[in-house]
This record gives structure tokens, C-alpha cells and sequence, in this order.
């Protein structure tokens, strides 16, 4: 049995979230039970997550993307009602990584998604993401069964640009925006979660390869390995519940 403050403590220094300024609550959203013996991680708040981590009878829940964010309403609503008493019936403490889970780079959904692919990381692409060479040439047909594999899923791809792939920028998530500096960059694909409307002409012109491997599967490494990391500290319990999203 551990500490939930122990625990929130940890996540904040291993994850070194004062460095990466976020969109909502960084750590700590929602306060629960004071002593934790399992955890259940997931990627996003949802009210059947939380329920299935009552019914998992674990104390503390772990997400990518938390229950508030800064630009939505603070009315307390049927449907955020609904999953703050999902919340406090089972006495859950809720805790939210974003963009520090991206960035980091060990357990960080790009550092995950990099070694995967075998793409080395070289250098940071945005804050959060990272970019750099495959180990050997690969045309975009094998690179793309390649992120089919690690992610499950088949992706979206615009292949657009030169006959093999040398080198990738990765961007989990809803980072299509960032197609622009991949391009201004040098790379020649793009890896992220999900296409903007303007992506496919952009990559088309420019001449690159632009694969959107699905927001969801992009970043569902990143809490299981800091669910691992939690559980191995602190010798508690860990599960994944995975709620499958096609965005």
C-alpha cells in the first residue's frame, strides 16, 4: 500500500511538469483515497473509465488527457456531474498528464512511438515531440506497416513525398498543425495522431509523407508506462483499461 500524495509526487518530478506549461490541471485534478494499493490508467477522463476502475477497485486513476481544460466552460454540468460522482462514489483520486507524458524522454508517448519505429531521436520537433533518421531507408509502404504494427490500427497516409523515407518527425496526438515545421525542418514524413482538413494539399505540395496513426493510438504508451513506473516504486498494482477510439 502507498501514499496517494507519495505517488503525486513522484509523477510531478519523474515527469518534471513545470516545464511544460498545459492547456488544464497538471497532476492532481480530483482528490480521492489517502492510501492506494491499485491503479488503473486509461487516455482520456470518461465516466466508463471511472467506473470500470470502481469496479477494478483501485484508488487512483491515471490519464493523458484530464477531466478540465482552460478554454471549456466551468459549469459543473449533467455530463462532468456525472463523472465527478463516478469519481467520488468509489473515493478515486484522479490524476492528468498531457503534455509532459508527450515530451518526456523515456516514457513519453513520441520517445515510445520513436524507438518503435526505429526513428533516433536527434533533436526536438515542437517541445513535446521528437524528430530524427531511421536506421535505414524504408519506402512509405513498409514505413506505414511498420506504425500499423505499433499502433493497431491502419493509419492515414498521404504519400507525397520522395520514394523513401529517411527521415520522420514524430508528433503524437492532434499535432497535424505541425506539418508546416516538419516540412520547414527537412523531414520527409510526418507522423501524428490526426489529419487537418488542409493537410493533404500541404503535403502534396511540399512533397512530403504525412501518416495520422489516430489520437488515441498515438498516446496510449505513454500511462501505461508511467502506471509501470508508479507500480514498481511503490509495489502497487497497475491495469490498463483500454476504451478504444477511432479518432
Amino acid at each position: 500500500m502507498a501514499q496517494r500524495d507519495e505517488i503525486i509526487a513522484f509523477c510531478d518530478e519523474l515527469l518534471d511538469v513545470g516545464a511544460y506549461p498545459d492547456y488544464g490541471p497538471v497532476g492532481l485534478q480530483v482528490v480521492g483515497a489517502t492510501e492506494v494499493r491499485k491503479v488503473v490508467c486509461g487516455v482520456s477522463a470518461s465516466r466508463e473509465l471511472f467506473e470500470r476502475a470502481a469496479e477494478a477497485e483501485a484508488q487512483l486513476v491515471l490519464v493523458h488527457h484530464g477531466l478540465f481544460w482552460e478554454k471549456e466552460s466551468r459549469v459543473v454540468d449533467r455530463i462532468v456531474r456525472g463523472r465527478l460522482q463516478a469519481l467520488f462514489e468509489a473515493d478515486l483520486t484522479l490524476l492528468g498528464y498531457h503534455l509532459a507524458l508527450d515530451a518526456h524522454p523515456e516514457i513519453g508517448n513520441n520517445a515510445y512511438l520513436c524507438r518503435e519505429l526505429g526513428v533516433e531521436p536527434e533533436r526536438r520537433f515542437t517541445d513535446w515531440g521528437w524528430g530524427g533518421s531511421l536506421a535505414a531507408p524504408v519506402p512509405a509502404s513498409d514505413f506505414a506497416n511498420r506504425v500499423q504494427v505499433v499502433v493497431g490500427r491502419m493509419p492515414l497516409v498521404f504519400s507525397y513525398g520522395p520514394e523513401e523515407i529517411r527521415r520522420v518527425a514524430v508528433c503524437s496526438g492532434g499535432a497535424g498543425r505541425y506539418l508546416g515545421t516538419a516540412i520547414a525542418e527537412g523531414y520527409d514524413c510526418f507522423l501524428t495522431g490526426e489529419a487537418d482538413e488542409p493537410t493533404k494539399h500541404l503535403a502534396k505540395e511540399a512533397r512530403v509523407h504525412f501518416v495520422a496513426a489516430g489520437h488515441y493510438a498515438t498516446e496510449t504508451s505513454g500511462v501505461q508506462a508511467l502506471a509501470a513506473r508508479v507500480a514498481e516504486r511503490f509495489d502497487v498494482e497497475w491495469e490498463f483499461v483500454d476504451l478504444p477510439n477511432p479518432v
